[in-house]
């Protein structure tokens, strides 16, 4: 997994409520095995007509979101099924961080073990940053995860995150990683109660 350290980025707004897994991405995508291809597949059916042909007026298609690695949903995002290639398809697409007043609890622990970091704020803030890139489009916020915060012009406030995968998201390494730091001490363990 990659390190997560620090994210200076321009903003997707994505101001929809309840977006669920299957729209992040369709069921017909899941047959993959790796993230290979996944970020053509992000928002599939918001994203292209029937013909394939891109869909002009949808946020993702257009040049000003290009190059975005922030993502700001409405409410309740990732909710539905427990698929683990909605954060995959985020991830591929070169989204690092999403922003919301809430996240499914399944998505948001794949979320956290693919490199994604779900920022939650409250309902001001929600609606503060929606107004903010209304009105400054290339406006960039900064999400440090060190410190737990989110900055913003004029700001910053604090989000959650359990300090475990903070852990591992700060030294870039996945939940085996992790324990294989403790490789020496698990085997000298092993060793002394073997008996």
């Amino acid at each position: 997994m990659a390190h997560f350290t620090t994210l200076t980025s321009r903003v997707m707004p994505l101001p929809v409520n309840d977006i669920d897994t299957d729209q992040i991405i369709p069921a017909r995508f899941l047959k993959v095995t790796d993230k290979n291809g996944l970020a053509d597949a992000l928002f599939f059916n918001w994203r292209y007509n029937d013909d394939g042909t891109p869909k002009a007026d949808f946020i993702l298609n257009q040049s000003n979101s290009k190059g975005a690695q922030i993502l700001l949903a409405g409410d309740n995002f990732g909710c539905g099924s427990s698929r683990e290639h909605a954060p995959w398809a985020l991830t591929s697409y070169g989204f690092r961080a999403v922003i919301s007043t809430s996240f499914a609890d399944i998505f948001r622990n794949n979320s956290l073990k693919n490199g994604l970091i779900p920022v939650i704020v409250d309902e001001a803030t929600h609606k503060m940053l929606f107004d903010l890139i209304e009105e400054v489009p290339s406006a960039e916020l900064t999400v440090d995860l060190a410190s737990q915060t989110l900055s913003f012009p004029h700001g910053s406030v604090t989000f959650p995150i359990d300090p475990f995968n903070k852990t591992c998201l700060l030294n870039g390494v996945d939940e085996l990683g992790y324990i294989m730091e403790f490789e020496k001490e698990i085997a000298e363990y092993e060793m002394q109660n073997a008996k």
